[in-house]
């Protein structure tokens, strides 16, 4: 016999007490040809090269499953008999391998010798502390054959296999079923006994699973132990980290085998699967509405039972989706991770991401069965077929107004509240629409983003390019009800059909004069504030409305475009142009029913039978004389004011009324254009003809 002196163990042979002594000196004086790896023994050389050599001498009788070791043949063979011949002398617990056992009695004796250097977490076998090693250094030392899939454990590999073998070596023995890894058996054999251990000391809810109820825990914890190597981002479970990774690396690992659309998600793959087979699974059981996944369900159930059980810590809005809140936190952070690769822009939400990139692609996929009208969104198809229905599902608590979509409902309920959620960074004036406070913020920047494509003319809103498009088309499309004019614009129609009703709802409050529309009475409120807002860049003579500071920069852009072709008199805008032709042409179709004089323009009518009533609806503020049209109060105002805008050319007198100028004038080239119809004499004034006339009345009497 012979002995080791270390430890005075004896061997029959001395070829095994030289083997037995390398364990204590570590020295290992074989070694691979192939991968130098060294061994202590010969036959466990020989071992090793069979995995090399791919060759497993081993056959299993039962299932023919092959093996590079005996031993493994042997453990194997203990699957079919369920034989465990290593016993824990505590608990009686059974096991098929040394090695279980060897790690199952520290779970008595709760002895954890071995210790990590780096992290200090300590296990109880060596082995356990080498596997955990690996979670530092990111060693995966088994790699796939097939995939070049790499794994930090060879169990984890042996699993891996069975996904290329599709074999399932574990059957549960209630229904058959097949598992390729026995902790899948265990869980699955959960759903036929219902057992769930493991309770929540927070909160007493029960789980099936201890990794389960680790998880759960940290939902009160708020624990994040697993982190993004990339971007640093916390995630509460290994499975959210993993599937998280493959944003980064865009890997889609589960293909549909229809449309080869990829998924990083296995549970996505099979939701999407059910949009080819149509099949809706789940079902309401309160409107038998139909889903396709059990997400959707749970969501809609809420509809019914008004629950919302997600709420922000912040503002405690509450929502009845997690994904909402998750988008509504957004909103606190200002994060906006999703990303447009063309123009760089963020999004807080990823459907949002895939709606602006189709203002880039044009796509617009959506399309209306009645009308052929397209769209980008399905919300906004959605909202256009109650175009063709006339739905209006949304009611205003308030005022009962009906609306066709209920973010129009929101917009008008803030009319009532008048709460303003959206303010300008720049200058902090408040806005009821998102909408309107991005329009506000282009007047900072001067973007004017929207541009028509006839005269290349920008506008900082879109609905300002639909109503100016109009202008080219002649479209029409808002009918009277009641006469069947057609308007251009929604707008113009409500003021229209005010004409019909007779109602002037805005009135002023200092002199209590009434308005169609709020426009006009914010125009009437500056003849008695005297505000003159718009400024001539030019010049800079200022003006009460903005259409008067159009028409003087004509002055200087083009003078006077539009010329009469009969009297040679010049228009600065076509309106003035227009009404000015009815004058030549014999046609006077307004007609006043008290003297039966008639008119041209409608504007003169009215004008004319205030003459017959007396009406002087515009008085001076400073000496409050009345007047019965405006242009009489403003010719004078300029008495007051000692205004003189109208300058001769010739001599540089300047006069407050045009008419003055023009007789002026005639000084100038004795022009007499009035003449006597009993003796021909001229005159250059008609008061001097009239006073001319007296005399030869005066004469005959």
């Amino acid at each position: 016999m012979f002995a080791c002196d270390i430890y005075n163990k004896e061997v029959s042979q001395k070829l095994d007490l030289k083997n037995y002594l390398c364990t204590h000196t570590k020295e290992k004086p074989l070694a691979c040809y192939m991968c130098k790896k060294g061994f202590s023994r010969k036959s466990n050389l020989k071992k090793h090269f069979r995995t090399h050599m791919k060759e497993k001498p081993f056959a299993c009788d039962i299932c023919n499953k092959t093996f590079t070791r005996n031993s493994n043949l042997k453990t194997h063979l203990w699957m079919h008999s369920k034989e465990k011949p290593f016993t824990c002398d505590i608990c009686k617990k059974g096991f098929s391998r040394k090695c279980y056992l060897i790690s199952h009695i520290p779970t008595h004796t709760k002895e954890k010798a071995f210790a990590c250097n780096i992290c200090s977490k300590a296990f109880s076998t060596n082995f356990s502390k080498i596997r955990h090693l690996r979670t530092h250094t990111k060693e995966k030392p088994y790699v796939c054959d097939v995939c070049n899939k790499g794994f930090s454990e060879r169990t984890k590999l042996n699993i891996h296999l069975r996904t290329h073998t599709n074999e399932k070596p574990f059957s549960c023995d209630i229904c058959n079923k097949g598992f390729s890894d026995s902790s899948n058996l265990k869980t699955h054999l959960l759903t036929h006994t219902k057992e769930k251990p493991f309770a929540c000391d927070i909160c007493n809810k029960v789980f099936s699973l201890n990794s389960h109820l680790t998880s759960h825990s940290r939902t009160h914890t708020k624990e994040k132990p697993f982190t993004c190597d990339i971007c640093n981002k916390g995630f509460s479970k290994n499975l959210h980290l993993k599937m998280h990774l493959w944003l980064h690396t865009k890997e889609k690992p589960f293909a549909c085998n229809l449309c080869n659309k990829g998924f990083s998600r296995k549970s996505d793959l099979k939701v999407h699967f059910r949009t080819h087979t149509k099949e809706k699974p789940f079902a309401c059981n309160n409107c038998n509405k139909v889903f396709s996944q059990k997400s959707n369900l749970k969501t809609h159930l809420r509809t019914h039972s008004k629950e919302k059980p997600f709420a922000c810590d912040i503002c405690n809005k509450v929502y009845s989706r997690k994904s909402h809140l998750m988008t509504h936190l957004r909103t606190h952070t200002n994060e906006k991770p999703f990303i447009c690769d063309v123009c760089n822009k963020g999004f807080s939400e990823k459907s949002n991401l895939n709606k602006h990139f189709r203002t880039h692609t044009k796509e617009k996929p959506f399309s209306c069965d009645e009308c052929g009208k397209r769209f980008s969104r399905k919300g906004n198809l959605v909202a256009h077929y109650r175009i063709h229905s006339n739905e209006k599902p949304f009611s205003c608590d308030v005022c009962k107004k009906d609306f066709s979509q209920k973010s129009h409902l929101d917009d008008h309920f803030r009319i009532h509240t008048n709460e303003r959620p959206f303010s300008c960074n720049v200058c902090n004036k408040g806005f009821s629409q998102k909408s309107n406070l991005n329009a506000h913020l282009r007047l900072h920047t001067n973007e004017k983003t929207f541009t028509c494509d006839f005269c290349r003319k920008a506008f900082f809103r879109a609905e300002h390019l639909k109503s100016h498009l109009r202008t080219h088309t002649k479209e029409k499309p808002y009918p009277c009800d009641v006469c069947n004019k057609m308007f251009s614009h929604k707008s113009n129609l409500k003021a229209h059909l005010l004409t019909h009703t007779l109602v002037k709802p805005y009135a002023c409050d200092i002199c209590c004069k009434a308005f169609i529309s709020k426009m006009n009475l914010k125009r009437h409120l500056r003849t008695h504030t005297k505000e003159k807002p718009y400024e001539c860049n030019i010049c800079s003579k200022t003006f009460s409305h903005k259409c008067s500071l159009k028409t003087h920069l004509l002055r200087h852009t083009k003078g006077n475009p539009y010329a009469c072709e009969i009297c040679s008199k010049v228009f600065f805008y076509e309106d003035s142009f227009k009404s000015h032709l009815k004058i030549h042409m014999e046609d006077k179709p307004y007609v006043c029913e008290i003297c039966n004089k008639d008119f041209s323009q409608q504007h003169n009518l009215k004008r004319h039978l205030r003459t017959h009533t007396k009406e002087k609806p515009h008085a001076c503020d400073i000496c409050y004389k009345l007047f019965s049209d405006g242009c009489s109060l403003k010719r004078h105002l300029r008495i007051h004011s000692k205004e003189k805008p109208y300058v001769c050319d010739i001599c540089k007198k300047a006069f407050c009324q045009i008419e003055t100028l023009k007789t002026h004038l005639r000084t100038h080239t004795k022009e007499k254009p009035y003449a006597c119809h009993i003796c021909s004499k001229t005159y250059c004034r008609q008061f001097s003809l009239k006073l001319h006339l007296r005399r030869h009345e005066n004469q005959k009497s």
